[in-house]
C-alpha cells in the first residue's frame, strides 16, 4: 500500500528507531510510549489486521520475533505484555497487522490497555 506509514517504515522510507530488523519483519520503537518499553513489530508484507489472510508462517513469524525484541530491550526475564489490535474498535490507529510490546515497568490495574 502506497499510504500506509508502516510499509513506509518498513521500506525506509520513513525514518524510526529500529530495534530489530530481517527480510520479514521490522520492530521500531513507538513514538507514543505508553510504557518505559513500547516496542512495535510488523510485517514488512502489508496485512490490514489479524483478520487479514496472513499466512501461518509469516504469522508464526511474527510472533516468534516477540521474544527476540524483548531480549533486546532487556525485559524479557522481568516481563512484558504482548497486544494486537484489530479494526477500529479496538482502537487500532495504523490498518498494518502490528504487535506491541510493552514493558520496562509493573503493571497494575491502572496500566494503559492498548
Amino acid at each position: 500500500m502506497t499510504d500506509c506509514i508502516f510499509c513506509k517504515i518498513a521500506a525506509g522510507e520513513i525514518p524510526a528507531t529500529v530495534v530489530y530488523e530481517d527480510d520479514r519483519v521490522v520492530a521500531f520503537d513507538d513514538l507514543s510510549p505508553q510504557m518505559p518499553v513500547h516496542t512495535l513489530i510488523i510485517p514488512k508484507e502489508h496485512h490490514d489486521n489479524i483478520g487479514d489472510d496472513i499466512p501461518d508462517d509469516l504469522m508464526g513469524y511474527l510472533f516468534n520475533t516477540v521474544k527476540k525484541v524483548a531480549e533486546l530491550k532487556g525485559i524479557a526475564s522481568s516481563g512484558y505484555r504482548v497486544i494486537v489490535n484489530t479494526g477500529d474498535d479496538a482502537q487500532q490507529s495504523v490498518h498494518h497487522i502490528h504487535v506491541h510490546v510493552l514493558g520496562g515497568a509493573p503493571m497494575n490495574s491502572g496500566s494503559p490497555a492498548l
